[in-house]
Formats: C-alpha cells, sequence, structure tokens
C-alpha cells in the first residue's frame, strides 16, 4: 500500500456498510480502553472526530494521558506517527519541511517535514509563535500543504492532536480564533476516578500498554469509513434543526462571536460519523445534540461580562440546545 495516498473501493453504506463500521470501530474502541482506562466518553468522541476526518484540540493539564492517546490511536490503525514539541523557537519549516541542498548531487532536494504523517501530535501547540501554529492551518482544512509555492498533498488519513495547558499561561501565545475553527472538536481527559487511576498503577507496574498495542484496523479501512460517513443521510428537518442552533449562537447576548458556518458544516459532519459509529446510515437529532458542545464550544466568544459572571461555553452551547424545537 502507497504511505502517501490510499485508494480503497467505497461499499455503499446502505449495503451493511454502517454494521462493518460499527464493528471495526468497536475493535478499534477496545484496543485503546487497553491504554486508556475510565475515558469511554472521550474515547467515543475521538473516533467520531476520526471518522469525520477532524482535528482535535486536547486542553488538559499535563500527566492525564493526552500524549499518550495519541500514540494509542495511531499504533491502533497502523499509521504514520509523526510528534513535533512546539517551542517558542520553532518554525514553519521545522514542521513543512523545505529544500536542502544536496553536495553529493549538486542540487536542492526537498524534505518532508513531521507535517506528512497519518497522525501527528502537536504537542503545547500554544507555545509556538502564531507564525508557526498557522502553518498547520492549511495542512487540517484541505489536507495539503504549500511549501515554497509548490502543492503537497498529505497521506490519507490524516489527523491532527494537539494538546494545550489551559492552566500555565507563561511563554504562551493563545490560539486565534481563525486556528481554533480548524479543530473539528476539543476534549478534556480529566483526572481519573480513584478506582480507575489505582487499576493504571498496577496496568504499568511492569511495562507500559503501548509497548504490547498492536495494530487492529488497517490505514485503508479508516479511509473506506470516512468515505462512508459523508453517504449517512441527514433529513432536512435535522440540518435546520444544525442550522437554527448556529443561529443562536450569533444572537446570544452571552456570545461576543457566534460559531460560523464552517460551524454548521462541522456539526453536520460529526453527526453522519456519530451515526455510523452507532452502526446507522441515517443521522438522528440526538446525535446534534450529544456533540455540538464538543464541535461548537471552542467556536464562540464569551463578552467579558458572561465571563466574569462564571459562565462557561459549555453553559450556553446547552441553554442553547434546550431553548431550540427538536425535530420530531
Amino acid at each position: 500500500m502507497n504511505d502517501r495516498n490510499v485508494s480503497v473501493i467505497i461499499r455503499p453504506v446502505e449495503a451493511g456498510g454502517a454494521l462493518f463500521c460499527a464493528e471495526r470501530l468497536e475493535l478499534l474502541r477496545e484496543n485503546l480502553r487497553h491504554t486508556i482506562q475510565g475515558k469511554d466518553e472521550q474515547l467515543e468522541v475521538l473516533l467520531i472526530a476520526l471518522v469525520a476526518e477532524g482535528s482535535v484540540l486536547m486542553e488538559d493539564i499535563p500527566g492525564v494521558g493526552k500524549t499518550t492517546l495519541a500514540k494509542a490511536l495511531a499504533r491502533s490503525i497502523d499509521s504514520m506517527f509523526s510528534r513535533v514539541q512546539f517551542t517558542p523557537d520553532l518554525l514553519p519549516a521545522d514542521i513543512l519541511g523545505g529544500s536542502i541542498y544536496n553536495p553529493v548531487k549538486g542540487k536542492f532536494e526537498f524534505r518532508h517535514g513531521p507535517v506528512f504523517c497519518n497522525v501527528l501530535l502537536a504537542d503545547e501547540i500554544n507555545r509556538a509563535s502564531p507564525r508557526t501554529q498557522s502553518a498547520l492551518l492549511e495542512a487540517m482544512s484541505e489536507c495539503q500543504a504549500t511549501i515554497e509555492g509548490g502543492r503537497h498533498d498529505l497521506p490519507r488519513p490524516f489527523m491532527v492532536l494537539a494538546t494545550q495547558n489551559p492552566v500555565e499561561f507563561h511563554g504562551t501565545y493563545p490560539l486565534p480564533e481563525a486556528q481554533l475553527d480548524r479543530f473539528l472538536i476539543t476534549i478534556d481527559l480529566g483526572y481519573p476516578d480513584a478506582e480507575t487511576e489505582t487499576d493504571i498503577l498496577y496496568a504499568q507496574a511492569d511495562y507500559h500498554p503501548l509497548e504490547t498495542l498492536e495494530p487492529v484496523v488497517r490505514r485503508d479501512e479508516i479511509y473506506e469509513i470516512q468515505a462512508m460517513a459523508r453517504q449517512v443521510r441527514v433529513d432536512r428537518s435535522v440540518a435546520e434543526y444544525i442550522v437554527e442552533l448556529i443561529n443562536r449562537t450569533r444572537h446570544d447576548a452571552r456570545l461576543k462571536l457566534g460559531a460560523s458556518p464552517r460551524g454548521s458544516l462541522m456539526l453536520f459532519r460529526t453527526a453522519q460519523a456519530a451515526a455510523l459509529v452507532d452502526g446507522r446510515d441515517y443521522v438522528l437529532p440526538d446525535d446534534v445534540q450529544r456533540l455540538a458542545p464538543y464541535v461548537l464550544a471552542h467556536r464562540v466568544t464569551l463578552t467579558s461580562k458572561a465571563r466574569y459572571s462564571s459562565v462557561t461555553k459549555k453553559d450556553v452551547i446547552q441553554d442553547i440546545l434546550t431553548s431550540v424545537r427538536v425535530p420530531a
């Protein structure tokens, strides 16, 4: 199989394709559970983001398993994995690559950067300058990179898993709205409960679970599942429901900035992916309601008054979900 591009025959989602996807993704979910314990909801959302061909921003404190989760996902789908530690002196060329002079051949040769992979871990992305952060914009939205005037297609499937520490602000650069809008979802792992944390201690007593993790789904199967997700049926009433939710974010007095049309498109695709993960070839309003906080919270901006009154973005999204009539 070509490492740069994956060519597969896409089976119709109606002809048992949804069940095929659900079975393969269940294998992937169980494999990830061996490494990440007690985080079933986060694993579910991560799988949905993978199926929807989106990137994920993980906002959490150090040590809760963000890097481990990214490595586990890459190993489970037998993919090319790259990790970039974002620092203030990191340059765009360090991510994208560039031409390097070869004295033996007497000419410049293009060297691919770490972005040419299937799963890219952008660790502590908010520590790099905005110029370097923006190097990922095109990759996340179009699965390509423009380098030295030439367009380079990235391998498929492609996914960025970025991490940032929401507590430590010294030496960091907050992600601009345009960058945040490229992430499909944001998740936080949080602390495990006491029982799960005790199990983690014993699970890693002799070796790390990552050391024995084996691939359970092939890259070409993931690419096939992603293509099938776009075939999942969405009733017009559900699409209108999504648009109404987005419009409410633009007129809510607590929000200075509402979700863009990209937000409605991302919520649409995420709902399709959620249906496929559940083994359905059609979207339910429940899919939209369940995923709206993950897809929309990072796309809106609170007013100063709302922020100082301890209102969170997810609180506003939940209030909007409650106020909009759900289609029958």
